[in-house]
């Protein structure tokens, strides 16, 4: 209301002070004009400080929706974050145990093939002792053998006695068959005496031995047969042992290279999870920092828009009242009672004061006044003052007292509208501060917002590149699957076939294994007519010598015999081998389709996922640019309103400063002229 009221004085004290240059408008009616613009001025002010605080109160909403946002989104993270970081912590654990039993089973197969190998090297020594034992057995039995059938002579011959001799210290001759070779020996060594003791007197009168030598000699054959036969069977133990180690090998070496690529994806995947917790963890920690920093800053713009408010609407309530002044000064000088008889009757006394007045002032006046009316005329020319210039003029025509009531007014009114210039002074570089807060703040969010909306724009790109891949790895999967299983039932027909091939064939092997064996069983225990002796120039029948058995192809009957149980154990071994690989190629595939359609279930989560994100991101897009939008405008109000505050705030001919030395100089010029009129000197 003071405020008001001192717009008021002042414009009329302006419309006083330019009556005499503006003869053509009354004082009343440029008193109206000027109210009328205060007016026009205040509402204008008023809608403005309302835009602004529209603007200020839609950024104070927007922040505290944003910031509640940050913080709810920032605990949901910090839950999804403390959750990953035990499910990280569980799962170093689970693997650091399952990374020491794989090192526990790799050193246990290790230690197996290391004691398989120390195994296999005995069984090979003594295989190779005893394959040695029976080839030096049997090549005595055979030499014997020959030397005896080949002798006709009633006493052995020294080479005979050497090979029985040699063969009965052979540790794999039978007790029975050692028996009956020391007893040979004996009666040999008896009649080596006796035949030294004769070789004087004469031959014996007959053959003593021949019985004995045809005893031993089928002794020995069945004795090389039995040797012939066991040396086989060691053998063929002897290759089925060395197959079996490979084999043992094979499946270790196979198991711990598999235990070991499972152990190092393990021990790559705990490294892997260890970063994964790191992360997690620093991710935690500028997580919390993030929301404390967020909660204080909410806390601080809650306290900060109600003190804005509370502030506006006092701005608002005193601009309001200010408005009802104006507009209750205006009806009161626009009525007929002012307005009229100023019209009426003011021109009129304005011209007599040309004449009948200036005699009253010329008689008035006083030597005082005159002094005061030249001060004052001097001052205006040093200080350049248009008022002190019309107040000496006045104060040279009015009468002495209304002289000095007029200074005192134009002290006042000059006081008052230092006042009002100083409030004018101090709302300009407040609306200039905050516009300038405004204009600082509104374009920060400007490249804010336009480098979230680049950001966002990237992000959506990235993930239309992701779904375009992950689209071609999904068809790529269902193509390798469908290829891995057509080559699966191949592979499987085609096992199939061998593994019921090798079975009829060991079936065909085995049949006639048995006929074979039997066959030569029954033909080594048959009883065949003994060939008689031919003449030296015969040719043999037989590869056999004449005096011999026929029992078959006993020697080359072993051989095929042996041959076939070879063939039968490759077909078994093709059998175990192509179950085995079946089984493999299974399981291997079964792995394959499992990994494959775990991997295509993950992939179309991903593509859920991605999707989901990517349509959240394409929302956020289209909300950042509409805040983006209406944040451009809101610059764009502050720019204006700027322009508007330059004219009377920055634009101003005369500065505040200026104004102000000015408004005081002439403040002392008329307190001065106050002291000459009561009679006081001025220094």
């Amino acid at each position: 209301m003071k405020h008001a009221a001192r717009l008021v004085l002042a414009a009329a004290a302006i419309a006083v002070a330019a009556d005499a240059s503006e003869l053509t408008v009354t004082p009343v009616q440029k008193v109206i004009q000027l109210l009328t613009a205060m007016v026009e001025k205040g509402k204008a002010a008023k809608h403005d400080e309302q835009v602004a605080f529209a603007g200020y109160k839609q950024f104070c909403d927007d922040t505290t929706v944003e910031k509640k946002r940050a913080i709810s989104e920032a605990e949901e993270l910090i839950e999804q974050l403390t959750a990953d970081i035990m499910k990280y912590t569980s799962d170093i654990k689970q693997l650091t145990k399952e990374i020491a039993a794989h090192e526990a089973d790799l050193d246990t197969w290790n230690g197996d093939i290391a004691a398989a190998t120390k195994v296999r090297a005995i069984e090979k020594g003594d295989f190779e002792r005893s394959q040695k034992d029976y080839g030096e057995s049997l090549e005595a039995l055979k030499g014997a053998i020959a030397v005896l059938k080949k002798q006709a002579k009633d006493t052995p011959q020294a080479a005979a006695f050497l090979q029985l001799k040699a063969l009965s210290d052979s540790s794999i001759i039978p007790t029975e068959a050692q028996q009956m070779i020391d007893a040979f020996l004996q009666q040999d060594q008896n009649i080596f005496g006796v035949v030294s003791a004769l070789e004087v007197e004469g031959p014996p009168e007959a053959n003593a031995y021949e019985f004995q030598s045809h005893g031993i000699i089928e002794m020995l054959t069945k004795l090389l047969d039995k040797f012939t036969d066991e040396l086989t069977a060691l053998q063929k133990a002897e290759v089925e042992n060395a197959n079996q180690f490979e084999l043992l090998k094979i499946d270790l070496n196979a198991e711990i290279a598999t235990t070991t690529t499972d152990m190092n994806e393990k021990k790559e995947l705990k490294a892997k999870t260890v970063q994964k917790k790191a992360e997690a963890e620093a991710t935690l920690k500028e997580t919390l920092k993030t929301k404390a920093a967020d909660e204080k800053y909410l806390k601080d713009l809650t306290a900060t828009c109600s003190v804005k408010a509370s502030e506006f609407e006092s701005r608002q309530k005193l601009r309001g009242e200010e408005l009802e002044v104006l507009q209750k000064a205006i009806e009161i000088i626009s009525d007929s009672d002012v307005s009229g008889a100023a019209d009426k009757h003011l021109p009129a006394l304005l011209q007599q004061k040309g004449a009948a007045l200036a005699q009253l002032r010329t008689d008035e006046r006083s030597p005082v006044q005159m002094q005061v009316s030249q001060y004052l005329h001097d001052r205006a020319g040093q200080l350049d003052s248009r008022v002190l210039a019309l107040v000496s003029v006045r104060a040279r025509e009015d009468p002495f007292k209304k002289v000095k009531k007029m200074i005192q007014d134009l002290i006042a009114k000059l006081l008052e509208e230092e006042n009002a210039d100083a409030e004018h002074k101090a709302w300009c570089d407040e609306e200039l501060h905050n516009n300038e807060n405004t204009r600082k703040e509104k374009t920060e969010a400007v490249e804010m917002l336009h480098a979230e909306v680049d950001q966002l724009t990237a992000e959506i790109h990235k993930m239309e590149e992701q779904l375009s891949e992950l689209t071609a790895a999904i068809a790529e999967l269902d193509a390798a699957m469908k290829k891995a299983t057509e080559l699966r039932e191949a592979e499987k027909a085609k096992n199939t076939a061998t593994i019921a091939d090798a079975k009829a064939a060991q079936e065909a092997v085995a049949s006639a294994l048995v006929v074979l064996k039997d066959f030569y069983e029954k033909a080594q225990k048959a009883t065949a007519l003994v060939q008689t002796s031919g003449r030296a120039s015969d040719p043999e029948i037989f590869e056999s010598d004449a005096d011999d058995k026929f029992t078959g192809q006993q020697g080359r009957s072993k051989g095929v015999i042996g041959l076939l149980e070879v063939i039968e154990s490759d077909f078994a071994r093709l059998e175990a081998e192509t179950s085995a690989a079946e089984k493999a190629a299974q399981e291997e595939y079964d792995e394959f389709m499992t990994d494959s359609a775990v991997d295509k279930a993950t992939k179309e989560t991903d593509v859920e996922h991605i999707s989901a994100k990517k349509q959240d991101f394409e929302q956020e897009l289209q909300s950042q640019k509409d805040d983006l939008e209406d944040t451009q405008e809101e610059l764009g109000a502050g720019l204006k309103y700027f322009d508007k505050l330059k004219p009377s705030c920055i634009n101003a001919k005369v500065s505040y400063e200026d104004r102000v030395a000015q408004r005081n100089e002439e403040i002392a010029s008329l307190q001065e002229a106050l002291k000459i009129l009561s009679g006081q000197d001025i220094p």
